[in-house]
C-alpha cells in the first residue's frame, strides 16, 4: 500500500470515529436528554470501542494480513454506521425514562460497534508502512498522529459544519458512504493486484454479504420513521395542530410551547398563565413593556405582550436559528420594532445587551430533562440583573421533581442577587409532594403577592380541564415559604453548578417555551 493512501485510509477513519461520537448525542438526546450524562456516555463508550476495535484490529493485521482485512473493515464499518440511527430510532422510545442508564445502552446500540469496526483499520494500514524494524517507531508514531489529526478534523468539521447544515440522517448517510466506498475500492484493488483471497482459495470472498449488509444500512437508514419534522444542531422537533388554529411545537419528545395561531392572547399551559398573572400586576395595562427573553421556544409570552399591551418591545435570544425559522413558518412569528430575535447563546447575547435596558426578564430555557447550566449560575443572575430596571423582574420556568433539589440550588442562588424571590405553583407542588413546572419571580420590587395569590384563585375558579395540568389549587411561596423549599441547599456559581446531578428528570411538566 502507497503511503498517499495509508494516510487516506487513516485520517478518514479516525475522522468518522469522531463523527459518530458527536452524532451519538444528537441520536440519543430524544430519549435521553442532552445532559452531561449523555456526553459521558458518548465519549465513555466511543473511547471503549476504539480501543477493543484497535486491539483486534492488530491482531487480526498479524493474524490474517492487513490485506486481507482492510477492505471488509471499511465496507463493514461504512454499512454499520447507517444502521446507528434505525437502531436507536428502534430501542429509543422503551429506554425513554431509564435514567442515565438509557444514554449508554442507547449509543451503545447505536455506534459502539461501527466505531470498534472502523478503529481496527488503522493498526493494520499501520503494518503495511512496516518495513524495516529500525524505523517501526517513526512510522507509529506518524500515523498515530495522523489518525489525532483526522479525529480533530472529524471533531471540528461535525460541530461546526454537519450538524448545521445537515440533518443527522444525512450526515450518517455521507459518513457511511464514504466508508463503503473506501472499502470497495480497497477490495477491487486487492483483487487487481492478486491480494485479498490467496489463489486456489475456493472460499466466497466477503463481497456478497458486504453488499447485503450495506443495502440492509442504507435500507433502514431511510425506512425506519423519525418522529422529528425538522432536525436542528440541538433538537428533534416538530409542530402538531390541534384543533383549528392550535400548534403544539415538541422538541425532542418534550412538548415545550402551545400556540394559538390566530389568537395571540390565548395562553394554553398553566406556567405561561402565571407569567401572564406577574406581567398584569408589574405595571398598569396601558404602560408598555421592555422585555427580554431567554428561549424563544414558541414565542408565546413575546407574541401575548404584544397583543396585550401595545407599545411594548420584545428581545428574544434564541439559540437554534433553525427553531425560529420553524415559527416563523408553521407558529405564526412575525418579527419587527415591537419583536426582534437575536440568535445566539443567552449568556454571552446578553451580555451585549445594555445596562437598565428592561422591565422584565423572562426566563424560559430550562427543559425537564436537561438545563443549560451556565444559565443557572450567580455569574449569569448577575448580567440579569444588570440589564434590569431598578423596579424590573426577572421571571424563571423551572420544572423540577421532588427532591426538588435543582429548584432550591437555584432559588439560593437567585437570593444572592435579588431581595425578593417568590414561587409560583400548586399547593402540593409547593409542598414539596409534586413537581412540574415552577415559576419563580426575582426583583427588587416584585409585585405583591397577596395580588399574586388573587390572580391565581381567580384563575383556579375558572379553570377549564386540562388533562395533563398539574392538579390541586394555586399558590405563591413568600419568604419562609421559600425558606422551606431552600433548605440548606449551595448557591450555584461559574465553578460550582452540577445541574444534571441537582435535577430531577422529567415526570411531568406543562410544558416550557
Amino acid at each position: 500500500m502507497s503511503r498517499t493512501l495509508a494516510v487516506v485510509l487513516v485520517v478518514t477513519t479516525s475522522a468518522s470515529v469522531l463523527v459518530l461520537e458527536i452524532l451519538s448525542m444528537r441520536l440519543v438526546a430524544p430519549y435521553a436528554g442532552l445532559t452531561l450524562e449523555t456526553y459521558t456516555a458518548s465519549v465513555g463508550v466511543a473511547l471503549g470501542a476504539i480501543a477493543v476495535g484497535a486491539a483486534l484490529g492488530g491482531r487480526a493485521a498479524d493474524a490474517m494480513g492487513p490485506d486481507r482485512i482492510i477492505g471488509p473493515l471499511l465496507v463493514a464499518g461504512g454499512a454499520l454506521t447507517m444502521l446507528a440511527r434505525p437502531l436507536v430510532l428502534t430501542f429509543g422510545p422503551a429506554l425513554r425514562g431509564a435514567g442515565p442508564a438509557a444514554a449508554v445502552i442507547l449509543v451503545g446500540l447505536g455506534i459502539a460497534v461501527p466505531v470498534a469496526v472502523l478503529s481496527a483499520v488503522p493498526p493494520a494500514v499501520v503494518k503495511t508502512q512496516l518495513a524495516r524494524l529500525t524505523e517501526t517507531g517513526t512510522v507509529v508514531g506518524r500515523f498515530s498522529a495522523l489518525g489525532t489529526a483526522g479525529a480533530l478534523a472529524g471533531t471540528f468539521a461535525t460541530g461546526y459544519v454537519l450538524l448545521a447544515t445537515l440533518p443527522v440522517s444525512q450526515a450518517l448517510l455521507a459518513t457511511g458512504i464514504l466508508m463503503v466506498g473506501l472499502g470497495a475500492g480497497q477490495l477491487v484493488r486487492d483483487r487487481l493486484v492478486g491480494r485479498g483471497v490467496p489463489a486456489g482459495d475456493t472460499r466466497r470472498g466477503p463481497g456478497v454479504p458486504l453488499l447485503g449488509l450495506t443495502v440492509l444500512g442504507a435500507g433502514l437508514l431511510v425506512a425506519v420513521p423519525s418522529e422529528c419534522e425538522v432536525e436542528t444542531a440541538y433538537y428533534c422537533a416538530r409542530v402538531v395542530p390541534e384543533g383549528e388554529t392550535g400548534r403544539v411545537l415538541y422538541l425532542d419528545d418534550l412538548q415545550h410551547s402551545y400556540v394559538d395561531v390566530a389568537d395571540p392572547t390565548h395562553l394554553e399551559f398553566v406556567y405561561t398563565e402565571r407569567f401572564a398573572d406577574v406581567i398584569t400586576l408589574m405595571a398598569p395595562r396601558s404602560r408598555p413593556i421592555q422585555a427580554l427573553h431567554l428561549g424563544g421556544g414558541g414565542f408565546t409570552i413575546p407574541r401575548w405582550l404584544a397583543a396585550t399591551r401595545p407599545g411594548s418591545t420584545s428581545t428574544v435570544l434564541e439559540l437554534d436559528p433553525s427553531i425560529v425559522r420553524l415559527a416563523r413558518e408553521r407558529l405564526g412569528l412575525r418579527t419587527g420594532p415591537s419583536l426582534r430575535v437575536r440568535v445566539g447563546d443567552a449568556r454571552t447575547t446578553i451580555a451585549t445587551q445594555p445596562a437598565d435596558g428592561y422591565d422584565l426578564v423572562v426566563g424560559d430555557a430550562f427543559g425537564g430533562r436537561s438545563v443549560p447550566w451556565h444559565l443557572t449560575t450567580r455569574e449569569f443572575v448577575g448580567q440579569v440583573d444588570r440589564v434590569l430596571r431598578p423596579d424590573g423582574v426577572y421571571l424563571l420556568n423551572i420544572i423540577d421533581n421532588p427532591p426538588l433539589a435543582f429548584l432550591a440550588a437555584e432559588i439560593a442562588t437567585l437570593r444572592q442577587v435579588f431581595p425578593q424571590v417568590f414561587v409560583l405553583a400548586t399547593t402540593d407542588q409547593l409542598a414539596g409532594e409534586d413537581g412540574g413546572n415552577f415559576v419563580v419571580v426575582a426583583g427588587s420590587r416584585a409585585p405583591d403577592p397577596a395580588a399574586l395569590a388573587s390572580a391565581a384563585a381567580a384563575r383556579d375558579e375558572a379553570e377549564r380541564p386540562r388533562p395533563e395540568a398539574p392538579e390541586g389549587p394555586e399558590g405563591v411561596a413568600t419568604e419562609r415559604g421559600v425558606d422551606r423549599l431552600v433548605g440548606d441547599a449551595r448557591p450555584l456559581s461559574d465553578d460550582w453548578a452540577p445541574v444534571d446531578q441537582l435535577l430531577t428528570p422529567y415526570v411531568y411538566s406543562d410544558g416550557g417555551g
